[in-house]
């Protein structure tokens, strides 16, 4: 167990659950009403018990502690509580209740994988690192297939850039490149994210030591991979910790993340605090440290409107939940909508 994480704090919080007969363990990999479980007595095939509608808590996701009733003649073995979690990346679904998705929980290190043979996308990236920062975990960027680039250097500076207080590294998986810093780097539980053909799943194998997760090719017109990994699941490191392999994200929506965005855009959260006004949404206010950073060239218009793009993201996710919050953003939309039915509805118009 200790080699999935379980540690002495997690094993004095358990003490009551033991003298109830429940068994600890680690969900290695979740399916609809099913898990794969690594307990004390080894690996365990879990049902859920029916959810009472109190939330995402009693649903277990790939990387969870879960309590186990250890299955007897009359019963196989149930999943009975989901364990507090320390850290979980969160994402926003694309439904319209704006409901979180939980990609991995209890994570350590959060991966981003960044494929140079592709053109970079700064603001993918910003986004990935906002979830990552979000989550409680350390996040690092990985930039792969650098035999397909022609200036790794320069994309690492650029990147780097893009993700101030994140390590940023460059590997091969061909030629092995950056793979031992990479494996001192990495620790406790890491998660690979990032879109399909990023080469996770083949910068996972590398680090494993062995071919375990599956992998294919990239379509030559698009650059894109097909969805190889289908589902998350947990593997043993052999230099301590597990990896948590992902498919790949189509699309990433943020879910409160209001912490993720301040420290991926730690240098705007700093300027901000130089501003006239305490709220200052830096567009065109009067004292607004950032807008002057921006035109005096120490801050890239290209940050200021990613920051912009993701925080009118982020509210706009907050709404979809919560109706007052809601009904603010509305607020300036109705007025300009009565105020046009009024300008129609004046004899002096002229359509």
């Amino acid at each position: 167990m200790a080699d999935y994480g379980w540690d002495t704090e997690r094993e004095h919080s358990f003490a009551p659950s033991r003298a109830d007969g429940l068994v600890p363990g680690r969900v290695v990999r979740a399916e609809r009403g099913l898990c794969d479980v690594v307990a004390e007595t080894g690996p365990v095939r879990a049902v859920l018990l029916p959810s009472s509608g109190t939330g995402d808590r009693l649903t277990p996701c790939t990387g969870d502690w879960v309590s186990v009733r250890p299955a007897c003649t009359a019963a196989s073995a149930t999943v009975v509580e989901v364990l507090q979690r320390r850290t979980a990346v969160v994402r926003s679904t694309s439904s319209r209740t704006s409901q979180a998705q939980v990609l991995a929980a209890n994570v350590d290190t959060v991966a981003v994988a960044v494929s140079l043979a592709d053109p970079l996308r700064l603001g993918r990236i910003e986004r990935m690192l906002a979830l990552a920062w979000e989550s409680g975990a350390t996040p690092v960027v990985v930039l792969t297939k650098a035999d397909r680039s022609a200036d790794p250097a320069f994309a690492a500076s650029e990147v780097a850039e893009a993700a101030p207080g994140v390590e940023v590294l460059v590997t091969s998986a061909a030629t092995g490149e950056g793979l031992d810093v990479l494996a001192a780097v990495l620790s406790g539980t890491v998660v690979l994210l990032g879109p399909s053909g990023a080469g996770k799943s083949t910068l996972g194998n590398r680090l494993l030591g062995e071919d375990l997760l599956a992998t294919g090719a990239v379509r030559g017109t698009d650059g894109k991979g097909r969805h190889t990994t289908a589902w998350r699941e947990l593997v043993p490191l052999p230099h301590g910790g597990v990896l948590l392999d992902t498919p790949g994200l189509r699309g990433v929506g943020l879910h409160d993340a209001d912490e993720g965005l301040e420290q991926t855009f730690a240098e705007i959260t700093e300027l901000a605090r130089n501003c006239r006004f305490a709220d200052c949404a830096h567009t065109s206010e009067p004292g607004c440290a950032v807008l002057a950073a921006v035109e005096g060239g120490h801050l890239p218009q290209r940050r200021l409107d990613s920051w912009h793009r993701l925080q009118r993201e982020n509210a706009y996710a907050a709404s979809r939940t919560d109706a007052r919050l809601r009904a603010e953003l509305e607020r300036p939309m109705k007025q300009i909508a009565r105020q046009v039915r009024a300008l129609k509805q004046s004899p002096n118009f002229k359509a």
